[in-house]
């Protein structure tokens, strides 16, 4: 069997010594914060005793064809952003968890997995890091695509251990460390409306933005439909907080979705849009009004289906935001990586997901936005908002710029990039036209009768 010594602090100074791969499998979902069920994760190893560093998770490629460049993507990207931190990995330990499929068993996945686990090996080794183990975790089982010796690890897997019981697990619920289901239970928290529900859902949404795109073509218009729907949105963050979350998280979220209705709901999620107001709502990452706009970016993310699916880009990165901000990191990477699969163009999730993943301090964002809404206030909200007591009492923070700026810093070098009108490439670090946030509502709103509009850099 292959030895490892890899100490990881679940809290404080606390070490755990971990010894081969049962005992690494184990510990996967508490390294994640949940079990990563259909996924790669790569893991930094650091140092002679293994010590573990950053971590990557992304989906399995359902094609073949795309696990040659997943895994020379997922490699550079992992060991970049090491060296970024200060230190590059001495090592790399690779997971591929995926559970059977119909008659499928878990040794059928495993062997089925394992050219995409020897890419993986490949191309770390390419970039001069070894990988010291690579799991196969499915069907309750793990196997090693590292060690020969069957022995320690068989042929047919070897059982994961019973939840709660490793000596990982009692360290972690010393330390408070929680590990809140599977991966799909965390992005069902986010998941549009039932089919019962989307219909009316989208016929509020047609509606809102057939009333709200003539008023966004004008610039005071936009001005004022920015500070109703930031208005708005201080209202329902008041329901919100007004009414406690009681059992389970499905039912507390069903009881949140009822305190918003389809029209309410269709008004902010179009009012999001605007990049400038999107970021004053993210004022509201800290502080008292933190759970309740975090309950309220979770349920707008649900009232997007169909056809307005890419709306939930804006609260999906939201969410995100207040988790990171609130020191939820497993929550805030599902977030920001549903709100990149619904636009992945979308570049205030990709920086903020890209920061996130690297270990930066959310702090460096929330003094940004401090300073911005301090400045706006004492220059009578910059006249973004010209509409005296409609935002209540509430503090609606901006501009954009330096915030969008401190999320970018440590960025991956390679300039984000956005679609035009005309169909070409233009940097996402340009402002838009004044009138392309309406543009984009208007783009969107045209999409159900075939229609396509421009892209900006949102």
């Amino acid at each position: 069997m292959n030895k490892h010594h890899d100490p990881t602090g679940p809290g404080g100074d606390q070490q755990i010594t971990l010894r081969g791969p049962a005992e690494l499998a184990d510990a996967l979902p508490y390294m994640m914060g949940f079990h990563p069920n259909d996924s790669i994760v790569l893991v930094a190893l650091h140092g002679s005793r293994g010590r573990f560093g950053g971590r990557l998770r992304l989906g399995i490629p359902r094609s073949p064809r795309e696990w040659q460049p997943v895994a020379e993507q997922l490699a550079e990207c992992l060991i970049q952003g090491c060296e970024r931190r200060g230190s590059r990995p001495d090592g790399i330990v690779v997971f591929l968890c995926q559970d059977p499929v119909g008659e499928e068993t878990g040794l059928r996945v495993m062997e089925r997995l394992r050219p995409l686990a020897q890419r993986l090996r490949t191309a770390c080794g390419a970039l001069e890091v070894p990988v010291y183990e690579a799991l196969c975790i499915s069907d309750g089982r793990h196997w090693s695509y590292c060690c020969p010796d069957s022995r320690c690890c068989p042929p047919e897997g070897s059982p994961l251990a019973l939840p709660g019981t490793s000596v990982m697990a009692a360290a972690a619920a010393y330390a408070g460390i929680q590990v809140r289901g599977s991966l799909r239970e965390l992005e069902e928290r986010f998941a549009p409306l039932s089919t019962t529900d989307a219909p009316e859902q989208v016929r509020a949404l047609d509606e809102a933005g057939a009333a709200l795109v003539p008023r966004i073509l004008e610039e005071q218009g936009r001005r004022q439909v920015a500070a109703e729907t930031l208005a708005l949105a201080g209202r329902l963050l008041d329901r919100m907080a007004g009414a406690p979350r009681t059992g389970a998280c499905a039912a507390a979220d069903s009881a949140d979705d009822r305190l918003i209705t389809h029209g309410e709901a269709a008004e902010v999620i179009l009012g999001l849009q605007d990049r400038e107001t999107r970021d004053r709502a993210a004022a509201w990452m800290e502080g008292p009004d933190a759970p309740a706009a975090l309950r309220l970016w979770r349920a707008l993310s649900r009232r997007c289906p169909g056809p307005y699916s890419e709306h939930a880009a804006a609260p999906l990165t939201l969410a995100g935001w207040v988790s990171w901000s609130t020191g939820d990191e497993p929550e805030a990477r599902v977030a920001f990586g549903l709100a990149l699969r619904a636009d992945p163009e979308y570049v205030f999730a990709r920086l903020l997901h890209q920061a996130c993943n690297q270990g930066l301090d959310p702090e460096t964002l929330r003094s940004c936005l401090r300073k911005a809404g301090g400045a706006q206030s004492a220059a009578g909200a910059g006249g973004a908002l010209e509409n005296p007591g409609s935002t209540g009492s509430r503090d609606f923070r901006g501009p954009s710029d330096p915030c969008t700026r401190a999320a970018s810093r440590g960025r991956h070098p390679r300039p984000g990039r956005v679609r035009t009108s005309a169909g070409k490439q233009a940097r996402a670090s340009v402002r838009p036209r004044p009138d392309a946030a309406a543009a984009r509502t208007r783009s969107r709103a045209g999409r159900r009768t075939g229609q396509r509009g421009a892209r900006d850099g949102r």
